[in-house]
This record gives structure tokens, sequence and C-alpha cells, in this order.
């Protein structure tokens, strides 16, 4: 993999301070010479937040990547991301950030479906995150990458690490829930951590085109 021009600049399609940090930290090591303060928010740039209203994981990414290209005219990347509860047939999906009719009440959100599935028995309790990374550039280079968490939905919270519903998703082969692990855990084995894993190649080669 090639290194990072010095000077470049990437910007992340979000206004999540949770999800800069996290997203930081999944593509430092997989963007050699990229430093650390040239990977930016949204909001660092005071760039808007477009609406998300596509339908599935990667289309609300692309629209978030294109909106920021648009408004910076710099290489963009963003996430959109979401649960996907089995017995719901794939809800919340898209509208995981929204489901309790608010967006981004984590504690409403998850409160409500864990309420929605509290008769379902543990062996019907499958779910995952799913995650579409996205990479757009002023050049109209558009790029996903798709990367999935497979696990079991607890019956109540555990953990105060992560975000979202992390404290209720039980990662495969783990006896602790997403918000037990640490970073470097989580971000081993998360969708996000296999989308952007995915994405970087792609990211430094645009940088060093």
């Amino acid at each position: 993999m090639r290194p990072a021009p010095e000077g470049a600049r990437l910007l992340l399609a979000t206004h999540n301070a949770h999800k800069v940090g996290e997203l930081r930290a999944i593509l430092a090591p997989l963007l050699p010479g990229l430093d650390a303060g040239a990977v930016l928010g949204a909001k660092d740039v005071g760039a808007p937040e477009p609406v998300e209203d596509g339908v599935t994981f990667a289309e609300n990414a692309l629209i978030k990547a294109r909106a920021l290209v648009a408004a910076t005219g710099l290489p963009a990347v963003a996430d959109d991301s979401g649960l996907c509860v089995d017995v719901l047939g794939g809800a919340p999906g898209v509208f995981s950030a929204r489901w309790c009719g608010r967006h981004g009440d984590d504690r409403a959100n998850l409160e409500l479906l864990l309420a929605q599935v509290a008769d379902v028995p543990a062996r019907h309790r499958g779910a995952h995150f799913a995650c579409a990374a996205a990479l757009v550039t002023p050049s109209g280079l558009e790029v996903v990458e798709e990367g999935t968490m497979p696990g079991t939905l607890l019956t109540a919270p555990r953990g105060d690490g992560g975000f979202g519903y992390d404290p209720i998703l039980r990662p495969v082969g783990e006896t602790r829930s997403a918000a037990e692990l640490s970073p470097a855990e989580k971000n081993a084995i998360s969708h996000r951590g296999k989308a952007f894993a995915a994405l970087a190649p792609h990211v430094v080669a645009a940088l060093t085109a």
C-alpha cells in the first residue's frame, strides 16, 4: 500500500463526533502517512448535513459523500450503517438512527427496539450491524464497500463503550456486548472496520493519483 502524500486531506462525511473518532482510528493504520489532523469531519469544515433519503446504506453513504465533495472540492468518505434484526425483516436498517421517530436519540431507539422483541426467544434473536462505506472524489470517482458484524440481540443493555445499539448486540464468538469491547477490539471485527478496510486501498489510490 502506497503512503499518502504530504499535505493530503480527507474528509469524513459525518457530524457525529463518536463516528469521527472511530473512523479516524480505523483509517489511521490503513493509510500510511496520512496525518490525523488531515482527516476531518464535516462539522470541522462547516459543511451542512444533507437529507439522507436513500433506501439502502450504500445510497445514503453516497449522498453524504457527494454533498461533502460538492461543498468543499476535496475527496470525501462517508458511511451509513445500522442494525438489522432478523425477526423484524432487517429493520430498523436504514432507519436505525431514527427508529423512535427522532433522529439520533440512541437511548430511545434502543429501548423501543428491545420492547419490540421482548418476547422473542434467544434462538430467534439473530441480528447484525451493516455498513456501507463510500469514497467520492472531485474527479467523479465513486466506490462503495460493505461490511457486516453478525451477532445476537441481548435482552438488556450492557457496557458503556461505543454508541447507538452497541450495548444490545453480542457479536458472534463473544460473551460481551459490542459496547463492552475496547475500541481496538471492536474495530477489528466491526462492520465499519471491515467496510473501511476494503475501501482504504481505493482512498490511498485516489490520494496518490
